[in-house]
């Protein structure tokens, strides 16, 4: 069965919290064609490896069969939230 690409982020997400939560929480914003938003919360936004969350986020989306590239990073009192790009 052919996943689309919001049930990837989905799945990603799913598999990203259940290692990394409550540490790191992630949760899908918006979703366009070309890109989505994620916004990160937890305690890691205190830590040292801030961006390697993100990076491990990128991973589960790739086992999942979904390349992306991170476009821009925003940090919020909570987390951040991140946009992904799709790479065709």
């Amino acid at each position: 069965m052919k996943l689309s690409t919001k049930e990837k982020i989905v799945k990603a997400i799913e598999e990203f919290n259940k290692y990394r939560a409550p540490e790191a929480k992630a949760r899908l914003i918006t979703l366009d064609e070309k890109s989505f938003k994620i916004e990160f919360t937890g305690s890691f936004c205190l830590t040292c490896g801030f961006c390697d969350y993100f990076d491990d986020y990128r991973v589960f989306l790739q086992e999942v069969g979904l390349e992306t590239a991170v476009d821009e990073i925003e940090e919020t009192d909570e987390g951040a939230v991140v946009k992904f790009d799709i790479v065709e």
